[in-house]
Order: C-alpha cells, then structure tokens, then sequence
C-alpha cells in the first residue's frame, strides 16, 4: 500500500470547495478541549470567513451549551451517551439540533454544507471520527496525531481516493508542510522537528524516578490538555510526531531528525539537497497552525501571537539525550516499521499515561511499559482498520496488566 502525502495532494484537492464567498463551514470534534477551544477564537476573530456549524464533547456539556450559545451552531453531539443521559439539555439555545454518540459523530461529519471537520479529540478514539469525515470527501485539519500513528497508511491512501486532504495543525506538522512549499517534494533532504524538551530535559535518571504529577504539567512553554503534557514531559509527543510525519509526507524515517529548541518559536524545519533550511517561526500559539489549516492555500489576519522583532530573544539548538529520553528511539523503530506497531504504541501509552496520572505508574515506568508492549505484540506489516482497534485495545489490556503485577 502506498500512501500519499499532504505534500503530493493537489492544489485544487484541498481547496476547491473553499473558494466561494461564503463562510466556511467548520464542524469541530472536540471543541471544549484546548485545541476546540483555540479554533472558536480564530472563528469568532474571522470576520465572518468561518462559522461553527457542528461542535462535539464528550463530558464537558455545560461548555459545550455556552459555546452553543455563543457561535450558534446547527448541531452538537454529545460523545458519551452516559454523559447525555444525565445531562439537562434544557440550557441548550433553541434550534440546536443535539445528537448522541459515534452515529452522532458520523452524521455531523457527514452533512453536505460541512466543509472543513477539525479533528481535535485527544487519542485513539479520534480516530472513527477523522475516518467518516475522509469518507465523506471532507477536508480534515488533523490535531489528533494518534489517527495517523495508528493507520497512517490506510487514513492517507482514503484521503487520495475521495481526493480530499489531510492539513496538519500540530505545530511541528504545519510548519513543515508550509516550508516544503519552498521546494519541490525531490528536493527534500530531510525534515526537522523541533521539541521544546519539556520540563525535565536536565534531569538526570534519579531525579526522572521521582517525577511527580504537578511538575509533570508544569510545561513551560505550551498551554495543553494533561495527557499531551505528560507525553511533552517523556518526549513521547515527538516520538509520535516522528511517526506522524513519516505518514503525512511519506517520508522514510530517515529523512526525519528531531533538534531540542526550548524556545518554541521555531517550529519545524526543512532541509533541502543544496543546503538551504527553511523554517517556520512564530511565538507558540496555536491559533496560527489552525488559521491556515483552516485558511489553505490563503493567508489571512488573525488573531494569533505575533514576533516582536524589536526586543532581543535568542533561539538555541541541541541533539536531543536518547539515552534519558529512550521514547524518541521508539518512535523511530515505529516510523520505520510501520504495519500494527503505531497502534500498539500508541494505545500502551494512553493507557500508561492514564496509570501515571491515577499513581498507578512511576513517570520513569511509561517508556519501558510501552517498549515492552511493543515488542510483545504479533506484528503484521498490512493490517486492516480492525485489526488496529483490536490491537489497541490488547495493548490497553496488556498496560493495565502490567501495572497492576
């Protein structure tokens, strides 16, 4: 199976349906998290170029009405019938039409004047979601990595079939995509991805073993959900973007390093055959990788942070320590397997991430619990959507069974 990168997707692919002059019309699964969140400013700072048509959560349901309230839109699903059952829809606006659940998901997602669906529920599960939308002809703007890292093959090979397109709001993602623009997809040498190196890149391996959760979610660049932070604080988030990124702009692992930049501000860069590096910069906010996803292939004002070039700031560099940070060396092994080992990765790892958070795992536990799920799993180079969803509910079985011996 071949797939086929944001890179190779054509002009009009990506685009055609945003050229007219009407709003664009966003459905936003996930909009109470921080991502959801971040992509209602840049709606509500459009001048009118966006509208929140459809927005989806899971248990946050009071925010889910308030934001109703605010941007009107014509549907919100609630994604956990329990949550639905005993929540009071009463405060929900008039004409808000409310659906329950992943066939509450697939009809949003599904509704011909959507144009653009924002994946941005955290994990696995964001998974169904981005695939009903691919299968709809939508455009997604993709901030659920884990959908790629689980079926990066099967989910690009659907958008080329539908001839539709898969833009990246992860920052490091966003970044290279738009530096590649620089050059022909032959002339890549290799991408960079850049990692802040979280708040514990000086710490030695005694002082890794006493982490606690609190200085776990202290990030001290990014504003993000626990589950990420955690996964900044292990390097684990780049071992995924790694693999991401080998799927999204089907690059083989080894044209794909990774630099240590606590900064920030440069998000990702691209190394071209002659020597040239384009990179993207901007202060870390979110709001711009989602404008232009959301914007591609134009650029508008908006209302994310801007550099100030009038002040001093200084921009540093470093090899990233594999041997403190072993989750890096995991998702390289991944990126060039391929086949079943994204989804057990990144299933064990939600799965660890959830057992530290609760106390069940020390932090230093959560790389070795996934290397060890990895290894023990049956591999098979050309799975099907199935078989990745049994295997990621294996690898969850098997973390809650290793943490609990």
């Amino acid at each position: 199976m071949t797939p086929v990168s944001c890179q190779q997707i054509p002009f009009e692919c990506g685009a055609k349906r945003m050229t007219s002059s009407r709003a664009r019309s966003i459905a936003i699964l996930g909009a109470t998290g921080s991502i959801g969140r971040s992509t209602l400013e840049v709606v509500e700072a459009s001048q009118g170029r966006f509208k929140a048509a459809g927005l989806t959560a899971n248990s946050s349901l009071k925010q889910l009405c308030e934001q109703a309230a605010r941007f009107a839109p014509k549907w919100v699903v609630a994604t956990s019938p329990q949550e639905s059952a005993s929540f009071d829809w009463s405060v929900l606006p008039e004409g808000v039409e409310v659906s329950v659940g992943q066939e509450g998901i697939e009809r949003l997602v599904t509704q011909p004047e959507i144009d653009v669906v924002v994946s941005a529920v955290v994990g696995s599960v964001g998974l169904r979601g981005t695939w009903a939308a691919l299968e709809a002809g939508k455009t997604v703007a993709l901030a659920n990595k884990e959908t790629l890292v689980m079926a990066g093959p099967l989910v690009m090979r659907l958008a080329a079939e539908r001839g539709t397109a898969v833009l990246p709001i992860d920052s490091e993602h966003s970044a290279v995509f738009q530096a590649m623009q620089a050059g022909r997809r032959n002339d890549v040498k290799r991408i960079i991805l850049t990692a802040s190196g979280g708040p514990f890149r000086r710490y030695t391996s005694q002082q890794m073993a006493q982490v606690t959760v609190e200085q776990a979610l202290a990030h001290p660049t990014w504003d993000m959900g626990p589950k990420i932070t955690v996964d900044s604080a292990t390097m684990m988030n780049k071992a995924l973007e790694i693999v991401e990124a080998r799927w999204l702009f089907d690059l083989p692992a080894d044209q794909i390093d990774v630099v240590v930049h606590p900064q920030s501000i440069v998000h990702s860069m691209v190394e071209f055959l002659d020597g040239s590096v384009v990179a993207q910069l901007s202060p870390p906010d979110m709001k711009l990788p989602i404008q232009y996803a959301l914007s591609y292939p134009e650029r508008w004002p908006g209302p994310a942070e801007k550099l100030d070039f009038r002040g001093c700031f200084h921009l540093d560099f470093e090899p990233p320590d594999l041997g403190r940070f072993p989750a890096l060396g995991l998702g390289f092994e991944v990126a060039r397997s391929g086949g079943t080992a994204g989804a057990v990765l990144n299933a064990a790892n939600e799965a660890a991430v959830a057992g530290f958070l609760d106390g069940r795992l020390a932090f230093n536990q959560i790389v070795p619990v996934c290397r060890s799920v990895l290894q023990h799993h049956e591999f098979d180079a050309n799975p099907d959507l199935e078989q990745l969803i049994q295997l990621d509910n294996w690898a969850r079985r098997e973390v809650t069974r290793w943490s609990c011996s």
